[in-house]
């Protein structure tokens, strides 16, 4: 079991504290949300869980045979809907692995990443599209 602790801090703004390690973050609203969009949205940080959540179970998985993962990305786009209730109506991840690592490889880290929790939690809830690349 993990505790964060959010507070609010006026003007649309929250900070947020990771229990365990005393890291923090913040959050605002977005332009289009009456905020500032000075930092990541509440919701620009589920598509950030869901892109550094396939990246870390890949990691794992990388590190378990020996592999290197490093160079590794994931671009997420988080669309929202157009109309209310508001709500994400998407998001889309672009992925690149790395062009030294074999099919065979790749194939593992791609049904590693089917695997990652944040995918699972939001499955059925947010439409999600993962776009594979090497290279």
């Amino acid at each position: 079991m993990t505790t964060i602790t959010c507070q609010y801090s006026g003007g649309l703004r929250c900070g947020a504290e990771h229990g365990p390690s005393g890291s923090r973050i913040e959050t605002d609203a977005p332009v289009d949300n009456q905020g500032q969009g000075s930092c990541f949205s509440p919701t620009d940080l589920i598509g950030t869980s869901l892109a550094t959540c396939l990246l870390t179970v890949m990691g794992i998985v990388a590190e378990r045979h020996g592999w290197t993962l490093e160079g590794a990305t994931a671009r997420v786009v988080k669309t929202m809907s157009p109309e209310g209730p508001r709500r994400i109506a998407g998001l889309e991840v672009w992925i690149a692995l790395p062009a030294h690592l074999e099919e065979r490889q790749q194939a593992t880290l791609r049904r590693a990443a089917e695997t990652c929790p944040v995918k699972a939690s939001l499955q059925g809830a947010i439409p999600m599209t993962l776009h594979w690349h090497s290279g």
